[in-house]
């Protein structure tokens, strides 16, 4: 279903200008954006993918990855077409890169969404797969629907989404599982087609807005894995997003336009999980090597196992229901419904 567009101007000449992303187009009547999937008719903008929806399923939390929401639960996910990155390792490139008026798809309704999600036992309704800012006039109106019916929301985000967007938003919405794909200009320019500034602006703001945020890196060999740009990102999340902000490192396997490029060796991933601790990051995981005590979370205090992870599920959680290590008290920062009924009393 095609939509007017929220949050562009208009401008001379029947030309607008977007507002959603950081892109920020310039679009001239009868062309597209960056994403490709928001068009310039007669100087009016509209969305053309409002509810199209290319992928769905009923995930586990864990593999989006959410470590510490909700864990146990399950997201009803929701992916759509088009993308504002050109990433060149994208996984999803089938529906991110491709032409919406070639995509197979079907059109869902928000209300029918919402409804599936809570039919379908979800703790959590995530929009994923491709980015879901380009698809903000239905994420929105779905996220404001299920604040209703009690589930909780989360973009899987390239943290593109400009500082208007996310506040227009951030009412309704719980978590952002954001990529800080590296952390160098040069990558982003290089190898998304964006920049890495706009990220970290939108990743601090949604703390700054009460949400839940996780970070998710790539670790790809020769491009952004040097231990000294993992310092510095790791430096950036502890004094920006703190202490207490997931991080995980996971691990690349040749794909799309990187196939020239190895699997990221597991002493890489290690190297980089050493150094954010070191740096005082408290929750530190690795995705992509499943079986390894790296998907585990500890207590940053005495070290005591608290959840043990399998593929993408909970074999394990000894947290008390106060959120707390049962073995020396110390708070585990987990968004829960134990957390949420203990902030009620």
């Amino acid at each position: 279903m095609i939509r007017e567009a929220m949050l562009y101007n208009k401008l001379d000449d029947s030309k607008v200008r977007c507002k959603l992303c950081s892109h920020r187009c310039t679009i001239s009547p009868g062309k597209r954006g960056f994403c490709a999937v928001r068009e310039n008719r007669d100087g009016t903008l509209y969305t053309l993918n409002y509810n199209v929806v290319s992928s769905e399923a009923l995930d586990p939390i864990e593999k989006k990855p959410l470590f510490h929401f909700h864990p146990g639960s399950l997201a009803y996910s929701l992916g759509t077409i088009g993308c504002n990155f050109r990433c060149k390792h994208c996984q999803n490139w089938t529906i991110s890169q491709i032409d919406i008026d070639k995509a197979n798809a079907i059109e869902m309704s928000a209300e029918m969404a919402v409804q599936r999600a809570v039919s379908s036992g979800a703790r959590t309704i995530a929009w994923t797969y491709n980015e879901p800012t380009i698809w903000f006039e239905y994420t929105y109106e779905c996220a404001k629907l299920a604040r209703e019916k009690g589930l909780a929301t989360a973009y899987i985000t390239n943290g593109y989404i400009t500082r208007e967007g996310l506040e227009m938003i951030a009412p309704y919405l719980d978590a952002f599982r954001v990529d800080i794909k590296a952390f160098t200009e040069d990558f982003y320019r290089d190898i998304t087609s964006a920049k890495l500034a706009p990220v970290l602006e939108s990743a601090r703001h949604a703390k700054e807005l009460g949400m839940h945020v996780e970070v998710v890196t790539l670790v790809i060999p020769t491009l952004n894995d040097s231990p000294a740009e993992i310092k510095e990102m790791s430096k950036w999340i502890y004094s920006n997003l703190g202490s207490d902000t997931p991080v995980h490192f996971t691990r690349f396997h040749p794909f799309y336009k990187l196939q020239d490029i190895p699997s990221t060796p597991i002493k890489t991933l290690e190297m980089a999980y050493d150094i954010a601790r070191k740096e005082g990051l408290h929750y530190v995981y690795l995705g992509n090597i499943p079986g390894t005590e790296y998907e585990n979370t500890f207590c940053p205090r005495c070290g005591e196992l608290l959840i043990k992870r399998g593929m993408f599920s909970i074999d394990m959680n000894k947290l008390t229901d106060k959120q707390t290590c049962p073995h020396c008290g110390e708070f585990i920062s987990i968004v829960s419904d134990h957390q949420e009924n203990n902030n009620e009393d």
